[in-house]
């Protein structure tokens, strides 16, 4: 199978807008709703976490699942009314609350007043986290430099490596792939109440790695293409270089997605979403370095006049 990318590049291009424009709407909303472009997790805002599960073993302590409609108004009468609720679990026998940040008289007391209503809960299984506003602060600040720091040292790397245009595609590649993961959690977020934590900035980080990666095999490949064949045209020789590492950047993709999905699957609550992020991120980065970045290289060398000069005094190099 032999793909003509750049015959189709304008198809790639729309497919990439519209997942970008539903992302945007998506954060837009998220914004309105949450003050934030993600429903944002305690690491960020600051605050209690309970989680809580009835214990099974008491007889008919589990026959209904929980009613979600019922905690609220046992959290509405501790005036915890703006407490974030969910249900979770397949039989729904485990509530996690999220509320401004309690002491331990008032987590004291919300559990016994949730244990009188809604059933006993198992002390062993009990969860509580308490996060400061000013950690949750920090900790945003320090993701969000750390993404800038490491556009900033792709761009200088690929600069030196290839030469700027290059380095701005493929930023513009990277940024395809972290926003489009960061609007399906928005829709997440929207939809089935997802929170991002630490853990999602650093799987954002963990993608733009990845994705680089595989546009700077795509990347070299089209320079020693350029120095075995200058005259050709650099249509052709993205196409060339795209269908000759095909075969390996998908193999790749996919063995790497395999250990993810096994920690999606059977992770447990804490690394399920984590999983879930990076699996996204990489086929995203997989598709972004074949159909965008490359595509875009295509397209700008044609418009510059350039097509037929690149890289002339180039050597080929060594695949990384």
């Amino acid at each position: 199978m032999k793909l003509n990318i750049i015959k189709q590049q304008r198809l790639w291009w729309t497919v990439s807008a519209i997942a970008v424009l539903i992302s945007a709407i998506a954060m837009t909303i998220s914004w309105f709703t949450f003050n934030a472009p993600l429903r944002p997790g305690l690491d960020f805002v600051g605050g209690t976490r309970l989680q809580l599960e009835r214990d099974c073993s008491v007889a008919g302590n589990c026959d209904e699942p929980i009613n979600s409609g019922q905690v609220r108004d046992i959290l509405a009468a501790q005036d915890l009314a703006n407490s974030s609720i969910q249900v979770i679990g397949e039989d729904k026998q485990t509530l996690s609350i999220r509320t401004k940040t309690l002491n331990v008289d008032e987590r004291t007391q919300l559990r016994a007043a949730l244990s009188e209503e809604i059933g006993t809960f198992d002390p062993e299984t009990t969860q509580i986290e308490t996060v400061g506003p000013t950690i949750g602060q920090e900790l945003f600040t320090a993701g969000i430099l750390a993404l800038i720091v490491s556009f900033f040292g792709i761009i200088v790397y690929l600069s030196f490596r290839f030469q700027f245009d290059y380095a701005l595609f493929a930023i513009i590649a990277l940024f395809h792939d972290a926003f489009i993961t960061a609007g399906i959690f928005s829709i997440f977020g929207l939809v089935f109440g997802v929170e991002v934590d630490s853990l999602f900035l650093v799987a954002i980080l963990t993608i733009i790695g990845f994705s680089v990666n595989d546009t700077v095999i795509i990347y070299d490949r089209i320079r020693e293409t350029i120095a075995e064949n200058p005259k050709d045209s650099i249509t052709d020789i993205v196409d060339n270089a795209v269908n000759q590492t095909l075969s390996r950047s998908i193999n790749t993709t996919l063995t790497t997605l395999l250990p993810l999905i096994a920690i999606a699957l059977f992770g447990g609550e804490t690394l399920k979403f984590f999983a879930l992020t990076l699996i996204i991120g990489f086929i995203l980065g997989a598709y972004s370095s074949i159909f965008v970045g490359s595509t875009l290289l295509a397209w700008w060398r044609v418009r510059q006049g350039k097509e037929r000069v690149a890289f002339a005094d180039s050597q080929p190099h060594e695949e990384t």
